[in-house]
């Protein structure tokens, strides 16, 4: 479905909460890769409008969308505002306007995986948890999250056997890391680690490095206030409002208008981190070819069928330190792991815990 966008309606809300976590789950989809564009709407309040949504996908060369309303039945919002808002009659649920076919779906309506969330939740809220979360494994049972990380880690070394032994020490930790984070030991073959990268990374965070981000679902993955110990700081460009000028003016992903602006503002001695992006890190390498922007480290890891191998060879090109995985294999979990391990030994050799 490389040439179908969608669209997720939220209601909308004066707290910003709301539309964070629409934009969230808009980044959980993008990763999955399913869409080509997925953009989040609002029937109030904040931005942007159903049909400005539509517009943005539009523009950017898609002629098929469908539009999916968050949330978990039908009501006047679904059955009445939204449909006149598009000018659908509730037995069209498509309609073509301009040649673009407009697909409207369902809410998300009862299902089994919602009751398992509300589970959670409500376990949480007493202070217990799901006794599904217990791992129970022939070295033990382990509930606490450190005992379940260095017995995971553990089976990692096991399976990966002498594999780690034939690599430098700081580049098997990152390994480590990424097999533990996807539990696929394939990627201790697909990871490509620069000779320079893990020490100019580590020397990057140490010197309180800017972290810059493709995506919010990377940065949700980082712990930030680890980061801030060092004077670090994340920065993400693709809810700006100037990238979204940019995606309408110029007809390129937002992901890729993002990085220009981020690149316009300076990202010499950078960490940067494209976790699912292939534009974003075509944008970057193009940038670095031309000697715009010398960033400290890049770790491209994006994930697809559709450009990211290529985007990842490009930056492989690059004569600065950077991290890839080969092939079209990755993601933003990928990405995280390997900034999260690199955190870990400048902490270690800083003595910060």
């Amino acid at each position: 479905m490389d040439k179908i966008g969608l669209v997720l309606i939220g209601h909308g809300s004066k707290l910003p909460r709301n539309k964070e976590n629409l934009e969230k789950l808009a980044d959980i989809l993008r990763e999955r890769s399913k869409f080509k564009i997925v953009e989040t709407s609002f029937i109030v309040r904040d931005r942007p409008t159903i049909p400005e949504a539509i517009e943005s996908i539009v523009k950017q060369g898609i002629k098929k969308i469908v539009l999916i309303p968050v949330f978990l039945s039908h009501g006047i919002h679904t059955e009445q505002e939204i449909p006149a808002m598009l000018g659908l009659k509730r037995e069209e649920p498509i309609l073509k306007m301009q040649g673009v076919e407009i697909i409207y779906g369902e809410p998300i309506g009862s299902d089994e995986r919602i009751a398992e969330i509300i589970e959670e939740k409500a376990l949480g809220a007493l202070g217990q948890e799901d006794s599904k979360l217990n791992i129970v494994h022939d070295i033990g049972t382990f509930t606490s999250r450190d005992k379940i990380f260095e017995a995971s880690t553990g089976i990692v070394r096991q399976i990966l056997g002498n594999t780690l032994e034939k690599v430098p020490k700081d580049h098997a930790k990152l390994i480590e890391r990424v097999v533990h984070a996807t539990a696929n030991p394939e990627f201790a073959k697909l990871l490509f680690i620069n000779e320079k990268a893990v020490e100019a990374g580590v020397n990057a965070i140490k010197a309180g490095a800017s972290v810059i981000v493709d995506v919010k679902m990377v940065k949700a993955g980082i712990n930030e206030a680890r980061l801030k110990r060092f004077g670090g700081r994340i920065l993400t460009y693709i809810d700006d409002e100037r990238v979204i000028k940019l995606t309408n003016h110029e007809s390129i992903t937002r992901a890729a208008a993002a990085m220009r602006l981020a690149i316009d503002e300076g990202v010499d001695g950078s960490i940067i981190l494209i976790g699912n992006s292939p534009t974003a890190a075509f944008e970057l390498a193009n940038a670095v070819k031309q000697g715009l922007v010398k960033p400290a480290l890049v770790v491209a890891t994006p994930v697809g069928f559709v450009g990211a191998a290529k985007s990842k060879e490009a930056i492989s090109h690059l004569s600065i330190p950077f991290i890839i995985v080969q092939g079209p294999r990755g993601g933003s979990t990928v990405a995280v792991a390997i900034f999260n391990a690199l955190l870990s030994i400048a902490e270690r050799e800083t003595k910060i815990s």
